[in-house]
């Protein structure tokens, strides 16, 4: 098993016991959009995945369990990567539960929802999610998430605000992005990912102080 594969099942074992919460939430979330599936999955990616992501981290503060990691083999880099490899499995799982939940109402309501209109929801998903993780894990890294969990939850709040009033707008002006603009969106959304792992570590106020051959 890889160290990254390591962090990713510690990760599962240390958020287990909040599974009730992880899980319930998303099924009330789901049913208050009964008559407008195509606000599932950008919900669960925002309001499920999103706070979801950040559980490793809530824990590791309140529990203090940086001694546990200290004394593990792993390195604060693998451990680091880590964290996004379990954010990037929430989103997954919140699109891989939404899609066909969206589907299924779609069809029950008689709703026209054809690849198009699911395609723009997945990227458009897929860039918030990544946006709001890209601010929050290195804001995490660097301050912890007790000092910076408020603002991570008022970076979510503004992300959501701005995308209901998009959708808003979207619904009265009728706006439709091309192919190419959905592709682009979910591009920036893999970058700033990727930048976002690379502060991360950088940030890492524990790197220095605890060098670890990688």
């Amino acid at each position: 098993m890889t160290s990254l594969a390591r962090v990713t099942m510690l990760d599962l074992r240390t958020v287990a016991p909040y599974r009730l919460q992880l899980l319930g939430f998303p099924l009330l979330m789901m049913a208050g959009f009964f008559g407008k599936p195509e606000g599932i999955v950008p919900a669960l990616a925002l309001l499920s995945a999103s706070p979801a992501a950040a559980y490793p981290f809530m824990i590791s503060d309140r529990a203090d369990l940086d001694t546990l990691y200290a004394v593990l083999p792993l390195t604060r880099r693998s451990l680091l990567l880590g964290r996004y490899v379990w954010a990037l499995a929430t989103f997954v799982t919140a699109a891989g539960v939404g899609i066909p939940v969206c589907l299924l109402l779609a069809r029950l309501e008689n709703l026209s929802f054809g690849g198009y209109a699911l395609t723009a929801i997945v990227a458009v998903s897929w860039a918030l999610f990544a946006l709001n993780i890209s601010i929050q894990f290195p804001l995490f890294v660097r301050f912890g998430y007790t000092r910076a969990g408020m603002v991570g939850t008022t970076i979510t709040l503004t992300v959501v605000t701005v995308t209901v009033t998009v959708a808003v707008l979207h619904a009265h002006v009728n706006l439709k992005p091309g192919l190419v603009w959905l592709i682009l969106a979910a591009a920036i959304g893999v970058v700033l990912f990727c930048a976002s792992a690379a502060a991360a570590i950088g940030l890492d106020p524990r790197r220095v102080r605890r060098p670890i051959a990688e």
